[in-house]
């Protein structure tokens, strides 16, 4: 069986022999993993394969293995979020996008490694140590979903989930090699996922292929009554998938292309556009003034949400608990030794930014930025169909390399924050290499009209060969 394989490969395979086959073998390639991409393994995934295998392969994702991110709440399987302070929490339900793997027939492998708190662009956050980027074993895989990207471009699972805040999914697919989508806000249910910043995060696919992502975003998009910003926008995603770019307008936003760009990735992005147009689509460059001041917005706003959500976590009810000598005295020991350095920044400054004296100044400022920022994209997504750039302004960076310089670090996020400030869909598929690493095209489209962004990305992918190449650190 190969290490690479599609969703529609793998349930041809488990047809021939059995679901338990199927997740024996990624469970031995797991074993074998020299990137640190899982954090738990599922002692049940034997278990679900079997009782597929018993009771026949009839959901969509029967027997197919899935990875989950490890902010994705699994009943049995502890959810740390990559901090010391979740130490030994196993929470006692599924999130919602859980439950409809599990009624699709799913398997799940086990939890995926990621920055902490889904707090970073590398993975490095993490209290268990950075994973690998399979392409090369020094560099970054990219975060905060670099767990989950990496174990799909190692051919450790076919696909994963991830949580995209600020470009969580698409930074690691850029850096992976990797398909990664970040759905429109409300698409996808938020419940059971721990919360970093409400009204940025959006769980989102990662897969070796445009069709995969459509076939897992048929599983779990979809209203939720328990999460009030979840809609049901009534898409079929599969059947997006039409190998035709024909009439399209494709925009290219130059403030995507500014100063610090490597060029071999603008290259790459410019040679993606022109086979587009070579398809028979259009572009045009158009301009979002406001995108300057998007990634000053979007930290102050996270910062600030953070800020809040993590108030919770304290050693009254769940997860490690430091001694002291009163309540005051354990809670303070508690989220001193229990978070990790960029957490306590972040909650540090989106504090200070919701203080008595700064709130109209900054975070008050911030929410009117996003206001702008929102409407560049409006504007802009008025004249064409959707805006293709850059995923990433850089490929993957080396291992320690910028951990210590977070400012350096916040501005990987650069050209991705802008699409979770305005709530719009947007995928990132593979289209080059520089010096051996993946370069990653974000195609960006207009709330809820996923069928166009997948439509492009699937087009692409067709008619390049970017996506069928392989790490040679894990081949």
């Amino acid at each position: 069986m190969a290490k690479w394989m599609s969703v529609a490969q793998i349930k041809e395979k488990i047809k021939e022999s059995s679901a338990e086959e199927v997740t024996s073998r990624y469970l031995e390639v797991i074993e074998k993993s020299k990137i640190n991409g899982y954090l738990t393994i599922s002692d049940k995934a034997f278990e679900q394969a079997k009782k597929i295998d018993k009771e026949g392969h009839e959901g969509p994702l029967a027997g197919v293995p899935i990875a989950i991110k490890d902010n994705i709440s699994v009943v049995g399987l502890p959810n740390s979020c990559g901090s010391k302070i979740l130490e030994g929490y196993v929470p006692p339900f599924n999130a919602h996008v859980i439950e409809k793997l599990l009624s699709a027939g799913a398997v799940i492998l086990g939890k995926t490694n990621m920055d902490e708190f889904a707090m970073g662009s590398s993975t490095e956050t993490s209290h268990f140590g950075p994973t690998a980027n399979p392409w090369d074993l020094e560099r970054v895989p990219g975060g905060s979903s670099g767990g989950s990207a990496a174990v799909v471009a190692a051919g450790e699972a076919p696909f994963a989930l991830g949580s995209d805040t600020g470009g969580s999914v698409r930074c690691p697919a850029s850096f992976c090699g990797v398909v990664g989508l970040k759905p429109t806000y409300g698409a996808v249910s938020r419940y059971g996922v721990v919360a970093y910043a409400n009204s940025l995060e959006q769980v989102g696919p990662l897969a070796n292929n445009v069709e995969d992502i459509a076939v897992l975003m048929d599983v779990i998009a979809g209203y939720d009554r328990r999460d009030s910003t979840s809609i049901d926008s009534k898409t079929e995603y599969l059947k997006a998938l039409v190998d035709d770019v024909k009439g399209l307008k494709i925009g290219v936003p130059k403030e995507f292309f500014g100063e610090g760009i490597h060029p071999d990735v603008e290259k790459a992005v410019w040679d993606a556009i022109h086979k587009c147009e070579s398809l028979e689509a259009t572009w045009e460059e158009v301009s979002m003034p406001h995108i300057k001041y998007a990634l000053a917005s979007y930290y102050i706003i996270a910062m600030s949400e953070a800020s809040s959500n993590l108030a919770r976590f304290d050693g009254t009810r769940y997860g490690f608990r430091a001694g002291g000598e009163n309540w005051h005295a354990m809670v303070s020991k508690t989220r001193a030794e229990g978070f990790g350095t960029e957490v306590k920044r972040r909650i540090l400054l989106g504090t200070y930014a919701l203080s008595a004296g700064y709130h109209d100044k900054y975070y008050l400022k911030a929410l009117k930025v996003r206001t702008l920022v929102k409407q560049d994209f409006d504007k802009a997504l008025s004249k064409v169909d959707l805006l293709m750039a850059p995923t990433m302004p850089n490929p993957a960076f080396k291992i320690g390399e910028k951990i210590e310089d977070p400012l350096t670090l916040y501005l990987s996020d650069i050209n991705t924050c802008p699409i979770n400030l305005a709530g719009v869909p947007s995928i990132s598929v593979p289209c080059g290499f520089t010096d051996g690493l993946p370069i990653g095209l974000q195609i960006m489209g207009k709330p809820f009209d996923e069928e166009t962004v997948l439509r492009a990305a699937y087009t692409f992918e067709k008619n390049t060969d970017y996506h069928t190449k392989r790490p040679p650190e894990v081949a």
